[in-house]
């Protein structure tokens, strides 16, 4: 039986971006199954007593410049986006409603939301933008809003983030393998590791 990496994100965090960029290639070379696992990174902070990186400004700065390395290591397109933070409790309920409904798309939702945010600089505050960037993959905004009303659809987030943090994650994004946590995209070499043992 292979193994699994189970990987908590938000797409509001330019670290779970390129980790989702990066991740399926290491699965694939090592044979191993992604658990997608939306969570509220927001959520997780207030938890955890946590706050963005972005908060201190030379580490702000740093980030960003550490990041744009990465996307290059991985050979992928990264821009800082000038509307950060952006409030994610609707795009994540997006995430966990698509998977509850509809699993099979949802790579097509973070196919269009991840590069939205992090390297078409969208303001993805904006519920026009929000529809604009879904409707040409697929997802109709009339739907979608429904989708995200769903009382159900908040619970699966609202558990997903209550279950991160209670296996002690603070921050995003955040892999577990064996039962291990590895938290951050920069850590990928160890889940790769992991998984190949």
């Amino acid at each position: 039986m292979s193994k699994s990496v189970e990987f908590f994100f938000d797409v509001g965090s330019a670290a779970s971006y390129l980790a989702w960029r990066e991740l399926p290639r290491i699965a694939q070379q090592t044979g191993a199954h992604i658990v997608w696992k939306p969570m509220l990174l927001g959520g997780v902070f207030q938890a955890t007593n946590n706050h963005s990186p972005m908060t201190v400004p030379a580490k702000g700065s740093y980030l960003m410049e550490d990041f744009t390395r990465f996307a290059k290591r991985y050979g992928c397109a990264f821009n800082h986006n000038p509307h950060f933070p952006i409030n994610t409790v609707t795009l994540m309920r997006g995430a966990a409603g698509i998977q509850m409904r509809e699993p099979e798309r949802l790579q097509d939702y973070l196919n269009a939301v991840f590069p939205a945010i992090w390297v078409d600089s969208k303001n993805m505050n904006d519920p026009a933008t929000v529809a604009s960037v879904l409707q040409p993959a697929g997802f109709e905004p009339v739907a979608f809003m429904a989708l995200v009303s769903d009382q159900a659809v908040k619970d699966q987030l609202k558990a997903t983030t209550q279950d991160a943090i209670e296996r002690g994650v603070f921050g995003a994004p955040a892999f577990f393998v064996n039962g291990t946590q590895y938290w951050g995209q920069d850590r990928l070499d160890f889940v790769r590791e992991a998984l190949a043992a």
